[in-house]
C-alpha cells in the first residue's frame, strides 16, 4: 500500500490509536535508553510523536495518511513528518519506533530484520507476536533465524482498551537491538536460515532424531548436541540462541569435512 491522501479514519488503514499516556511514556523511555536519530512509524494524529519530541534528538515521523501528516506537520513543527509507507521506506536510521499496524507486524518485522543501519527498534505490536518474538514460551522459526544478529526483549503487555477504536487483541511493547557481536557470520546468514527452518520442520522426537533425519550422520549429531549443551529429546523451541550457535559452527564444519573427503 503506497502513500495517498485517505479522507477516512485511520481505522480504515489498519491501526488503532494508542491514548493511554503511561504506555506512550512507557514507550519514550525505552526510546531514550538508546542514542541516535529517530523514525517513527505511522505517526498518525502525533500521541507517540509528542512524547518523543522532548529527548531532544532529530525525529523523522511517517505516515500513510496524506490529511493526518498535513495536520501534524502544523501541530507539531519539531518533528520532521514524511507522508511514506512503512512497507515501504528504508530503515536506516539507529531507532526505529512504532505503534504498528496489528495486521501488518509480520511484514514490517520481517523487513526491519532484513535491512542493516538501525541498532534499536522500540515496537507496539499485537500480544501473541510479541511474546512469541521475544521466545516466552519458547523461541519461534523466525526469531531463531534472527537470534545470532538480534536480541528481542518482551516489556509490557498493554491491554486492548487502551487503544481507539479498540482492536480485539491485546498489545504487547517488544524491543529488538542489534548484536554488538553476531553469533554467526554475516556470509553465512542463508545458509543459516535453511539450516534452522529444515530442522524446525524436521520429523522426529527430540533433536538428535530431527537432526538425524534432515540428513546429519548419528555421530556428527550426538557430538553437535554434546557441544551445544542440548539434550537429545530437547525441541527446537527449547534452544537458546548460543545453542543453535554452536550446533550450527559444529555441523557445518562436519560438512566442510565430508565434502573435502
Amino acid at each position: 500500500m503506497r502513500p495517498h491522501s485517505h479522507t477516512g479514519g485511520r481505522h480504515e488503514l489498519g491501526q488503532n490509536f494508542l491514548t493511554h499516556r503511561p504506555t506512550l511514556r512507557r514507550i519514550a523511555d525505552l526510546v531514550a535508553d538508546t542514542d541516535g536519530p529517530i523514525l517513527e512509524l505511522g505517526a498518525g494524529d502525533g500521541a507517540l510523536t509528542e512524547h518523543l519530541i522532548p529527548l531532544g534528538r532529530d525525529l523523522r515521523a511517517i505516515d500513510i495518511d496524506a490529511r493526518r501528516v498535513d495536520r501534524l506537520r502544523a501541530r507539531l513543527p519539531a518533528a520532521s513528518v514524511q507522508l511514506a509507507d512503512a512497507l515501504h521506506e528504508p530503515l536506516d536510521r539507529p531507532v526505529v519506533v512504532g505503534n504498528i499496524p496489528f495486521h501488518l507486524t509480520t511484514p514490517i518485522l520481517r523487513r526491519l530484520l532484513e535491512q542493516d543501519g538501525w541498532q534499536h527498534a522500540v515496537l507496539l505490536t499485537q500480544w501473541e507476536v510479541a511474546r512469541k518474538r521475544a521466545g516466552v514460551g519458547g523461541a519461534t522459526m523466525m526469531t531463531a533465524q534472527a537470534a545470532p544478529w538480534f536480541t528481542f526483549r518482551l516489556h509490557d503487555r498493554v491491554p486492548a482498551a487502551h487503544f481507539r477504536p479498540m482492536p480485539a487483541v491485546d498489545g504487547g511493547i517488544l524491543t529488538v537491538s542489534r548484536r554488538r557481536r553476531a553469533l554467526v557470520a554475516t556470509r553465512d546468514r542463508r545458509r543459516y536460515e535453511s539450516f534452522i527452518s529444515a530442522v524446525f520442520r524436521g520429523r522426529g522426537h527430540g533433536m538428535l532424531q530431527v537432526l538425524r533425519n534432515t540428513g546429519h550422520p548419528p555421530s556428527h549429531a550426538q557430538g553437535a548436541l554434546s557441544d551445544a549443551g542440548v539434550a537429545h529429546r530437547a525441541l527446537p523451541r527449547d534452544l537458546r540462541p548460543e545453542q543453535w550457535a554452536t550446533l550450527w559452527a559444529r555441523l557445518s564444519a562436519e560438512e566442510r569435512r565430508r565434502a573435502r573427503q
